[in-house]
């Protein structure tokens, strides 16, 4: 699908290069038996692709407004508030597979509405490209049901629970770094773990887990990223990462999750690049152990205090999960 697009135009050619690196790590994380990171990188590509893609298929309707609204109109029963609520996830397997189509799912409705604001405020071609994110989005969803069939295993799946305790626990974290100067000089970082924090935030609190402790995983490394100082040992995190992988692996638990985050660090430490042994170390000491301690009892909660007078009020206007 991606060499038979020979398009010219902008649309194409700016998201050509960020498509094929996707799909590029991809092969190389399944060549090295890294499934479970190919198929992160696989859906993220797909989805740009599958995107763009629609846009360009819609010429008439990216050059004027009155038919981009059509259109839009019309996808309502497949992408909008007229289609059928999404049957449960409860069947796909494994865990990896499930998260990512949790993710997805209630993204279709988000950028399937965002579509028309943003085609009216900036030019249709792009609002039609944010609908034709909601359409690979629920692509994948389709896709990850039809897959569970043939890579489900016998392992069980992971006994899931509210993490919001430890979403707000990593929220924390990173609050208390955001000081000059890395406010200031790593300010996009800060943006990426929030994102994912609130992110978290809101698949838990709709009792999506799988999708809750995929971005909670995420965010929790972003935020370490921030703070360890990734001169470890390249050889020593590799040891560590070979060790955890072994937990990982063994027993009768599906830990795909967990394992998604450790190809990462895995991948990254194969660059031999400072920030390839950051990313290793901070998902070797921060992620992984918060993944273990996920999956334990939720501990006892302090009392609730009365409810605090705001001092300030603040409005945040954002972009869909940005």
């Amino acid at each position: 699908m991606f060499a038979s697009e020979t398009s010219t135009e902008a649309l194409w050619t700016d998201a050509k290069g960020g498509i094929e690196t996707s799909l590029s790590d991809a092969q190389r994380a399944l060549a090295a038996g890294r499934r479970w990171f190919a198929l992160e990188r696989l859906s993220q590509g797909r989805q740009s692709l599958l995107a763009t893609r629609f846009a360009l298929r819609h010429p008439a309707e990216r050059a004027d407004l009155a038919a981009f609204e059509r259109e839009w109109t019309r996808l309502g029963t497949t992408l909008g508030s007229a289609t059928p609520a999404p049957a449960s996830l409860d069947a796909v397997r494994p865990a990896a597979l499930r998260a990512l189509a949790e993710v997805a799912m209630p993204q279709v409705r988000i950028n399937y509405d965002a579509g028309l604001e943003y085609g009216r405020n900036t030019q249709p071609e792009y609002g039609l490209y944010y609908v034709g994110v909601a359409d690979a989005q629920q692509q994948f969803v389709s896709l990850a049901r039809t897959m569970s069939v043939s890579v489900a295993d016998a392992r069980t799946p992971p006994r899931l629970r509210s993490i919001a305790d430890e979403i707000a626990g990593v929220q924390r974290d990173l609050l208390s770094l955001y000081r000059p100067p890395a406010s200031t000089e790593r300010h996009s970082e800060f943006i990426v773990a929030s994102s994912a924090l609130k992110e978290a935030r809101q698949y838990d609190t709709s009792g999506l887990r799988y999708a809750a402790l995929l971005r909670f995983l995420q965010a929790s490394q972003r935020t370490a990223m921030l703070s360890v100082s990734g001169d470890r040992d390249a050889a020593a995190l590799g040891s560590q990462l070979k060790a955890l992988r072994a937990r990982l692996e063994s027993g009768a638990v599906d830990h795909s999750i967990a394992l998604l985050m450790l190809e990462r660090g895995e991948t990254a430490l194969d660059s031999n690049s400072p920030v390839g042994r950051q990313t290793a170390e901070a998902i070797v000491t921060e992620t992984l152990p918060r993944y273990f301690a996920a999956l334990e009892a939720a501990r006892p909660s302090a009392a609730p205090r009365g409810p605090a007078t705001p001092a300030v009020t603040v409005t945040l206007v954002r972009w869909p999960f940005t």
